[in-house]
């Protein structure tokens, strides 16, 4: 018996050792220039001025479209061309249709029409205009104006 006992106690000797096992994981990652609009007032609304030259959400009792802007900077913030301008019948003449914007929070802008860079990451809201105007002795009749104006947010 001592004879097993003794065997015992070299094989448990011999046998190997158990080490822990370590090993490492390494993160990256990268974030790319990205924007985000969500439209909180989808619907601006246009008053004329009192020489009905003007109907703009600027004016008196005007009301602009809004969004909500959220990015992580290095993008640029511009409108399209403004789109599906209607007019009543009974106006026949030229209107010029302007868009603009305002933006309060990650920077500001009082009122644009041409595209502006957003350097720094954070989130605002952005405010925007459509004016028409007529040139001359034109002016604006009874009825329905409206237009589309498509804002951008772009790397």
């Amino acid at each position: 018996m001592r004879t097993r006992l003794l065997f015992s106690c070299i094989l448990i000797a011999m046998a190997p050792s158990v080490q822990a096992a370590t090993g490492t994981v390494n993160f990256t990652g990268s974030v790319t220039a990205t924007c985000s609009l969500v439209v909180t007032n989808p619907a601006g609304v246009m008053t004329p001025s009192a020489s009905l030259q003007v109907l703009s959400s600027k004016n008196a009792g005007g009301t602009p479209g809004t969004l909500s802007l959220t990015t992580t900077g290095g993008v640029v913030l511009s409108l399209d061309a403004v789109a599906s301008a209607i007019q009543p019948a009974g106006d026949s003449t030229a209107t010029s249709w302007t868009a603009s914007y305002g933006m309060s929070g990650v920077q500001s802008v009082l009122d644009a029409s041409t595209p502006t860079t957003i350097v720094a990451p954070g989130s605002g809201t952005v405010n925007v205009h459509l004016t028409g105007t007529k040139s001359g002795s034109s002016s604006f009749v009874n009825g329905s104006y409206g237009a589309t104006v498509t804002v951008r947010c772009e790397p």
